[in-house]
């Protein structure tokens, strides 16, 4: 009878000791990891400083008064709750309160056209449209298609075009800019994870040079090319003083440095005397002066590098 009483004191001195389990973490609560730095502050106990930490590779964070705590995974609330634990040995009902005061653990890499590339921090559960929000959104001359890449061991892409890389070590897939914003395709706004890398190419672009009013380069967007009289309008117009019917087309050749120069008359474009043409991505159609008939390429390459900051021809 002793033996057995003994045996259920020492279960229940075990059950006792034991300490208690953290709650859940709140729905949608950030979550700590490895790269945050944390502060610590003690409601009403002004002469206990616990100066920031930040939390290890190993998941850990060492904290004066406190020791070293196991972090990662852990809610605000939830390390909290701990900290106080670790605290009611030298402080009666201590009141804790922790705040994230230097994201570092979810990266997530966003590349390309848009206003702020960089790296940029969760924070938390953030879709791709938050994150491209984060980067300020996207430049006027971005493409048609977001690329994202996510380490396998993210897990996957949830995306019907999502495929593994050549390495067998990311998921790769697209997205289409236009039904991403005008939100016709809203399962593409998927939830973005740390470390995915976000790529947002430019678009393909035509260039206008010469007598225009808004000389440059204008994105194709989701069309493979637009025509003449179209880039003409994209450009506002010719200038007075424009010779349109010495317009031309410059287009890169291949296997040349130099690029094929292809007469246009615009003017009977516009009164339907003659076919509108399309233009090809990179095409510089360019519109002289009725003072300026002819200019050299490299006259017009140098404008074209004043006018939109690219070299086309010479690569």
């Amino acid at each position: 009878m002793t033996k057995w009483i003994g045996l259920w004191l020492a279960v229940v001195l075990s059950v006792q000791v034991m300490p208690a389990q953290a709650p859940p973490a709140p729905a949608g609560s950030y979550l700590l990891g490895p790269g945050d730095q944390i502060t610590v502050s003690l409601r009403d106990r002004k002469e206990i400083e616990i100066r920031p930490a930040r939390i290890g590779q190993d998941g850990a964070v060492e904290l004066s008064y406190v020791g070293n705590l196991h972090a990662e995974g852990l809610s605000t609330q939830q390390l909290a709750k701990e900290i106080e634990t670790r605290l009611t040995r030298i402080v009666q009902n201590p009141v804790v309160t922790v705040e994230v005061s230097e994201y570092g653990s979810q990266p997530v890499s966003v590349l390309g056209a848009v206003n702020r590339p960089g790296v940029h921090q969760l924070r938390g559960s953030k879709s791709l449209v938050e994150v491209l929000s984060l980067a300020e959104g996207l430049k006027n001359e971005a493409g048609n298609e977001i690329k994202i890449t996510r380490p396998k061991s993210s897990g996957p892409i949830p995306l019907a075009n999502a495929k593994e890389d050549a390495t067998g070590e990311f998921m790769t897939a697209e997205v289409k800019v236009k039904g991403l914003m005008d939100a016709t395709l809203p399962e593409a706004n998927i939830q973005i994870r740390a470390h995915d890398v976000i790529t947002v190419p430019r678009a393909e672009l035509v260039y206008v040079l010469g007598k225009v009013k808004r000389p440059g380069g204008f994105p194709l967007a989701e069309r493979e090319s637009i025509s003449v009289l179209q880039a003409l309008a994209m450009a506002e117009g010719v200038e007075p003083g424009a010779l349109t019917q010495g317009a031309k087309i410059l287009r890169a050749s291949v296997g040349s440095t130099a690029p094929v120069e292809i007469p246009i008359d615009i003017k009977k474009m516009l009164a339907n005397a003659a076919p509108d043409q399309p233009l090809r991505p990179n095409d510089v159609l360019f519109v002289p002066s009725s003072t300026m008939k002819t200019v050299g390429v490299k006259i017009l390459e140098t404008g074209l590098q004043m006018a939109t900051g690219v070299v086309v021809w010479g690569r």
